[in-house]
């Protein structure tokens, strides 16, 4: 069985021991007493409160047992307490060490309650489970273990699914919404009979029997758990995932953020753009290490100047107003200066608020031809005459364009325009060189509201039939006749009497809105892809410094459109912000790296992570002079492993230039410029250890070890009465010598 799932035999093991105690209870109690005094991780059961247990007489049922392992806590503490248990109940099979798709009890509350109504449901249980039939009589034990307070459906039938998880399915949060978007069966309701849960098992077993193959209830609960965007377990275990999915591939799917970590080598930058790829085009990570990885990064390339993909990277000083938004000086060119002009300052979107912002944008050559936004467009608002009904919205509404004022500069705006006495050079700046076709539009009706939704389509014009309002720019109108207020979406603002200016809506907000007043603009072909953005690097920054309150809102449940969704108002703009659920963030961080330890636990929470190792399958067939490189890089990192740890290990991409020049002069290049710098690194100048790791301690001879040990210190300070210590030296020379590697 997949290491993922061997708690099923176990639990069901350790279920039918349980039952042994059936008619003696008190024994039960007795036995779970005695281990609770020995174990502090059962400490939380609290033998010592009589209030507690006295009213129970003292008596403990199986499904409280089994929740001892059932609990919220590390898979080390539920494998420590399963051996425990497995040891006490002499359980033959091994205790798990992973617990895939199991759901938990609240720490809080984490017994069951009715002692009599939990046994007679166990023990019913147990016996339609192996005869294949939902009895009367659990369905009628079913009703009154759900019925005691305290219990309720979800409790009982997560007990059940412990106890036999091929039979029972947890009606959990996450099965229920997984089942119910996925398979045409009515999911019960939270006040379901014993009948119906019986009845809902038969017809969800036979959807699942269309499926080939089949998806077990074990399966199931962990696909449930996962789309819901619950971490995965450590990737360094194998893990399944259901038939026919690999777990990369699952965790692409479902994990919102994921981290991509290993040593240095393992190609993690390399991996994280074949990820993106992968996530934008909807395709799975196979499929596209399948292909030429020349062909994937010129999609990727693609990709990034369509805006769907974006690229950082962390550093110490990274900041928070370089990644959400923070103010900036603007810099006025030299011929525009003025010495008397006090410096102004912008509030300046960054990379990822950017990001974030056009991410509900579709893309695409029929999503241009649908709706005419722009890669990156910015959302303006423009005054259209005044506040209310007058006859310049009117025309410009009808005849699909805006126009503005400030007719008495003429036709021609320039930089020697003298602006003194009517001021508007603003305005007319925004109009004529800042806004773009491709931009949005929304036309102020009052301070509060807007009445139109529009995408700039043409190039600044001057009408001279018009008596007024002469500077006219063409748009086409998504949406209008609307009355909507963007108080909220512009930061909680209400619109000024400016006529063309940058609002704090994002273009994810406008997408919204027209998806409420005119879905019929979203058809089919217009498509709003998964969006990527990828951070290399992502432990070398202050995370906390950097990601601010955005490190609630990147949760999968937290993210706009989510169950729990979430904004935050941002300190500069006051934009109401939210993460949009179409974006991706995958991190890239080297275990190696000293500053690994700064990672913050808030992030280590809400990142899938992905380990990366080296791959010396990679390098099979490559030989320089009959030496197997693969089989080299294997033995030193199983070397590192046993002195140091497998976190610095050496990754296989340092020898991928052997697969293009197998010389001798390529691989010395390898291992003087990069190889033996790294573990001397590594172990901080410890030779001896260097030593090991390349095998200079099997060589009888100088002049084939890569580090040599010296003792001529007579020769170096002659007779000195100093106790001089060895020391060591880089052989440069082996380095260029076969026989070193072959004795490696």
């Amino acid at each position: 069985m997949d290491s993922g799932f061997q708690w099923v035999p176990f639990y069901e093991a350790l279920a039918d021991k349980l039952l042994d105690f059936r008619d003696k209870p008190g024994e039960l109690f007795n036995v779970i007493k005695k281990l609770s005094s020995e174990q502090p991780l059962m400490e939380y059961l609290h033998f010592e409160r009589e209030d507690w247990w006295g009213p129970r007489q003292y008596r403990i049922d199986p499904f409280s047992v089994m929740g001892v392992i059932n609990r919220g806590t590390t898979d080390a503490n539920r494998t420590l307490l399963a051996k425990v248990l497995g040891d006490e109940f002499g359980v033959k099979i091994p205790a798990p060490t992973q617990f895939v798709g199991i759901p938990v009890l609240d720490n809080r509350r984490s017994v069951f309650v009715g002692d009599d109504e939990m046994w007679n449901l166990f023990a019913h249980a147990l016996k339609s489970a192996d005869t294949n039939t939902f009895s009367n009589e659990f369905k009628d034990a079913f009703d009154k273990a759900v019925a005691v307070k305290g219990n309720g459906l979800t409790y009982v039938t997560m007990g059940l699914f412990w106890i036999r998880p091929n039979v029972f399915l947890a009606l959990d949060a996450n099965s229920r919404k997984y089942i119910s978007e996925h398979y045409a069966v009515d999911v019960p309701s939270t006040h379901c009979a014993g009948s119906e849960y019986a009845e809902f098992l038969g017809a969800l077993k036979n959807e699942l029997s269309k499926e080939r193959p089949s998806l077990p209830f074990p399966e199931m609960s962990y696909t449930a758990w996962i789309e819901r965007g619950g971490p995965s377990p450590r990737p360094s275990v194998d893990v399944p995932n259901p038939p026919g999915v690999d777990d990369v591939d699952q965790k692409l799917k479902t994990a919102k953020n994921t981290i991509l970590y290993g040593p240095p080598g393992t190609g993690k930058t390399y991996s994280a753009i074949q990820y993106a790829v992968a996530i934008v085009e909807d395709k799975t990570i196979a499929e596209v290490k399948s292909e030429d990885y020349g062909d994937v990064f010129k999609r990727y390339l693609k990709h990034k100047d369509d805006g769907v993909i974006a690229f950082t990277t962390f550093h110490q000083s990274f900041s928070y107003e370089e990644f959400i938004e923070g103010i900036r000086p603007v810099v006025s060119p030299e011929e525009k200066a003025d010495a008397n002009k006090e410096i102004e300052y912008e509030i300046h979107d960054g990379i990822f608020k950017a990001f974030c912002d056009n991410a509900g944008n579709p893309v695409g050559e029929k999503a241009d031809a649908d709706l005419g936004i722009g890669k990156n467009p910015t959302v303006w608002k423009v005054s259209l005459e005044a506040a209310g009904d007058n006859p310049t919205r009117t025309e410009c509404i009808e005849n699909n364009h805006i126009r503005i004022g400030w007719d008495e500069y003429g036709e021609n705006i320039s930089d020697a325009t003298d602006f003194g006495e009517h001021g508007g050079s603003n305005v007319l700046n925004a109009f004529y060189n800042k806004m773009q076709i491709g931009d949005i539009v929304l036309s102020c009706y009052s301070s509060k509201t807007i009445d139109a939704i529009g995408v700039i389509t043409g190039e600044p014009e001057w009408h001279n039939e018009y008596p007024n309002y002469k500077r006219m720019r063409n748009v086409r109108w998504l949406v209008k006749g609307i009355n909507e207020d963007i108080v909220d979406l512009n930061g909680g603002r209400t619109m000024t009497l400016s006529t063309v200016y940058k609002l704090s809506v994002s273009v994810s907000d406008v997408l919204q809105m027209l998806r409420k007043l005119n879905p019929n603009l979203f058809t089919e072909e217009v498509k709003v892809p998964n969006r990527v953005f990828i951070i290399d690097e992502i432990n070398r920054g202050n995370i906390s410094k950097i990601f601010g309150e955005l490190i609630t809102l990147i949760e999968s449940s937290k993210r706009i459109g989510a169950s729990e969704q979430l904004r935050a108002r941002l300190p500069y703009s006051g934009q109401n912000f939210g993460v949009p659920d179409n974006v991706y963030i995958i991190g890239t961080m080297n275990t190696a790296d000293r500053s690994i330890a700064l990672i913050d636990s808030a992030l280590r929470r809400r990142f899938s992570f992905v380990e990366m190792q080296p791959d010396s399958t990679i390098l099979e067939g490559v030989q320089v002079e009959n030496v197997d490189i693969a089989k080299m890089l294997d033995t030193i990192n199983k070397r590192i492993t046993v002195l140091l740890d497998r976190e610095h290990t050496i990754g296989h991409s340092y020898l991928l230039p052997l697969r293009k020049s197998s010389t001798i002069e390529t691989l010395a290049e390898i291992f003087e410029n990069s190889i033996v710098p790294l573990l001397q690194e590594y172990f901080y100048d410890d030779y001896e250890k260097i030593q090991l790791v390349l095998g200079d301690n099997k060589k009888t001879d100088d002049s084939t070890r890569f580090i040599v040990k010296k003792s001529d210190t007579i020769d170096l300070f002659g007779s000195a009465e100093i106790d001089f210590p060895e020391y060591y030296e880089v052989n440069r020379e082996a380095f260029k010598m076969i026989e070193a590697y072959r004795q490696m």
